[in-house]
């Protein structure tokens, strides 16, 4: 097979050249009648054939991307006071606070009380 193409670019070229096989494209390669019998007539076979042969005609691009050389732009941003930063943040912290739970941290007595219960639920 050809080394330069990646097992993808291989299936889409066999993908490809088998479609036309199949469809009365003439063969690029004088394949005996017998070994064509011996595969059975099979379209991928013929064209993983002509590929390992290095006959086909057909390419694969591979864009690369385009390096530019560029100096980065600066983001101008609307500016804010200190003050303004902090009534910001104090709001925001109300917010989540209004809309959130306080959760208190478990002690191990309270799951001591919690395992008797389940126990005493399981009974």
């Amino acid at each position: 097979m050809a080394p330069q193409l990646t097992k993808y670019e291989q299936a889409r070229v066999l993908g490809a050249r088998a479609l036309q096989i199949s469809m009365n494209a003439p063969l690029l390669i004088k394949i005996e009648k017998e070994d064509l019998e011996k595969i059975n007539y099979d379209a991928l076979k013929i064209a993983e054939i002509e590929l390992n042969s290095d006959i086909l005609p057909i390419s694969v691009r591979k864009p690369f991307p385009i390096r530019r050389e560029e100096k980065l732009k600066r983001v101008f941003g609307k500016k804010i006071s200190d003050r303004q930063v902090e009534e910001k943040e104090f709001k925001e912290e109300t917010e989540i606070a209004g809309n959130g739970e306080i959760m208190e941290l478990a002690t191990p007595v309270d799951e001591a009380d919690e395992r008797d219960e389940a126990e005493a639920e399981s009974e």
